[in-house]
Parts: C-alpha cells; sequence; structure tokens
C-alpha cells in the first residue's frame, strides 16, 4: 500500500486572517490625515450640500416670517423664536444627512484610488447603509484594498496587488523559507512558525543605477 501524501492545505478562515494581517501591515504606510482624506471628496458634492442646507433655512425662515399659520412651532408671541427653533429642527436633520452623502463621495473617490470597483462600492454602501446603522461603511473600510505603496528598495509607487516591482524586480511578497507562507517586509521571525528570517536570506541585488 503506498503512503498517500499529504498536500499541505490552508483552510478558508486562515487564509481570510492571512489576507487581513497583510492589509493591516500595508495599511499603516498609509499617511492617515482626516484634512487629506476630506479633500478627496468631490468639490461639487461639498457645495451642494451646503447648498441645499442654506436653501432649506431661507425657505424655512421666509414661509414661517411671511404665514404665520404655517409655523410648526407655536412659541407664543415669539416669531424670532419659533422660526430659530424650525431651523434648529432642519440643522438636525441636515447635518447627519450631508454626513451621509459626503461620506458616498468619499467612498466612491477612495475606492478608484485603491483599484477598487468605485460604482459597485459606492452602490453597496448606499444600498446597506441607511437601514442597517451605517454597516456598508463598516464593511467597506474593513476590507478595503490598501493604497499603492513605495517598493522597499528603489521607492517606486507599486499596487498593493503586485508580486513584484516593475522598476527593480524587488519581490513584495516574500515568503517564509520554512513554511513558505507569505510574511510581510517588516517582520523578523514567521509569524507561523518562528523561522528567524534574518537566518540564510539570499544576498540582496543591487539596486539598478
Amino acid at each position: 500500500m503506498g503512503n498517500s501524501q499529504q498536500v499541505p492545505s490552508q483552510s478558508l478562515g486562515d487564509s481570510w486572517n492571512e489576507r487581513m494581517r497583510m492589509i493591516r501591515l500595508r495599511r499603516k504606510k498609509e499617511a492617515f490625515r482626516l484634512s487629506d482624506e476630506f479633500r478627496i471628496v468631490p468639490r461639487w458634492l461639498k457645495i451642494l450640500c451646503i447648498t441645499l442646507y442654506i436653501l432649506a433655512l431661507l425657505i424655512a425662515g421666509f414661509t414661517m416670517a411671511l404665514s404665520p399659520d404655517s409655523r410648526p412651532i407655536d412659541l407664543r408671541g415669539n416669531p424670532p423664536g419659533a422660526i430659530l427653533a424650525v431651523c434648529g429642527l432642519i440643522s438636525l436633520l441636515a447635518i447627519p444627512l450631508s454626513c451621509f452623502i459626503l461620506m458616498l463621495g468619499y467612498v466612491n473617490r477612495d475606492a478608484r484610488r485603491r483599484g477598487m470597483n468605485s460604482a459597485l462600492w459606492t452602490l453597496l454602501v448606499l444600498v446597506l447603509s441607511p437601514g442597517s446603522m451605517a454597516i456598508g461603511f463598516i464593511i467597506y473600510f474593513l476590507i478595503r484594498e490598501p493604497l499603492p505603496y513605495a517598493c522597499p528598495r528603489c521607492n517606486h509607487l507599486v499596487g498593493p496587488r503586485f508580486n513584484y516591482c516593475p522598476n527593480c524586480k524587488c519581490d513584495l511578497h516574500p515568503s517564509c523559507p520554512n513554511c513558505k507562507r507569505e510574511i510581510a517586509e517588516t517582520d523578523k521571525f514567521c509569524p507561523y512558525c518562528a523561522q528567524d528570517l534574518a537566518v540564510g536570506e539570499p544576498a540582496e541585488l543591487p539596486a539598478p543605477r
């Protein structure tokens, strides 16, 4: 009887965990600044939200000033107070709605710069978020692709899915020499078999001139 050869296999859960680990490691290379992230939201969308908010305030204010019977809030002979109260209610509704619209614009532009399907992700977030406590945004931020980053050898910009740098052939997905599983460039020991990655490393090729 021949011995059956055991082929090392990796469960779906292990593959997912390894993928998420590599995504987290590559995301650490991203310099996150809220002001920079806000800039990628389309300018026309920001102007639209501000314009609609001001327009809603003006319509409510003029309607209540010209038609006292239309006031939804009666503050007993205090029209300015009623107008301010209605403007406050409009603001309470407009702020979360504007944030939702701006976040949709952010997802669309952010997915595009990460090489993802921007239309599909915008639609997915739009469908999932309103009735499910923003779960669409949570899913997107958990599994979005890392941004393109600099090659560790030549600093050439490479995509997160590249296996080798197109400029210097640097291995962008190095593997452990012992267990052959993918490791990060910054790992000193293999996270799966504790192999010392500094031992037996092949000499690094000189960078091209």
